[in-house]
């Protein structure tokens, strides 16, 4: 059976704010980290985070998914204020799927195992059918073979798609990829980004970290460049990557282009 990567969706690819982050402010002890960050994603839109090591990205994930607590600002999902304190924040987390740059699967699970626990446990999905859905997504992933393979038999590739699969088998309202392909050799590369354009074009909503500025070019409806945990610019991806308007920008692609990642 073949397996469908789309997320749920309405019957039109519109425009509706699913996540909005209003003035977000990080602090670690009394480092600054976010600057007041603003970033909406629309419904079915992929929005590429892009910027140096170290300006952001990554913690701006962990905060929307409330893994780290904000200092200050609002997340917004679907229109309701995640960040109140009132809020069940496990309820919250449930609604998104992350995956990280490490892969992060269960050691001691099986592929399968791996894929089936959050929609067992967290949403109480009956366990056939959670396993019926872990075989249709390890099907299309290329990896049903390795169902019950435990994760160091899979190579790096491999892992990060099983990742992305369990990610997606909880249905998430919002998926959050951090970097998905940084721990990857250069060869494996592809295949995962191939993963995540298909999931793209069946209407996931995405907001992504990424230093694939080809990649961000290609599949993101929109691009923000985060610099010293700042939105410096944003944009569509053929003028922020085409016709950067702010210096900084400007000086963070020339560094792209001679490293030969544009």
């Amino acid at each position: 059976m073949s397996a469908d990567l789309s997320l749920p969706q309405g019957p039109t690819r519109g425009r509706e704010v699913v996540l909005d982050v209003r003035g977000l402010v990080k602090h670690y002890d009394d480092t600054p980290v976010l600057h007041g960050i603003d970033v909406t994603v629309g419904e079915h839109e992929v929005v590429a985070l892009i910027g140096s090591s170290g300006s952001g990205k990554s913690t701006l994930l962990r905060c929307a998914a409330l893994l780290e607590p904000v200092t200050d600002g609002q997340v917004l999902l679907d229109g309701q204020d995640i960040t109140d304190p009132g809020v069940d924040a496990d309820a919250v987390r449930s609604r998104f799927g992350v995956v990280f740059q490490a892969y992060n699967l269960f050691p001691h699970m099986t592929v399968r195992q791996n894929i089936t626990l959050a929609p067992r446990v967290v949403h109480g999905v009956p366990a056939d059918q959670a396993d019926a859905r872990a075989e249709e997504l390890l099907a299309r992933v290329g990896l049903l073979d390795k169902a019950d393979a435990y994760p160091d038999r899979l190579s790096g590739g491999q892992q990060q798609r099983a990742a992305i699969a369990r990610a997606v088998a909880v249905e998430p309202r919002v998926l959050l990829l951090d970097e998905v392909t940084s721990a990857l050799d250069p060869e494996l590369v592809g295949e995962v980004l191939a993963l995540v354009r298909e999931l793209a074009e069946g209407g996931a909503t995405i907001l992504m970290a990424t230093h694939e500025m080809g990649f961000a070019r290609r599949v993101a409806d929109h691009v923000c460049f985060l610099d010293g945990g700042r939105l410096v610019e944003e944009g569509p991806p053929a003028q922020v990557l085409g016709e950067p308007t702010v210096a900084r920008t400007q000086q963070f692609l020339r560094r792209v282009v001679d490293a030969g990642r544009l």
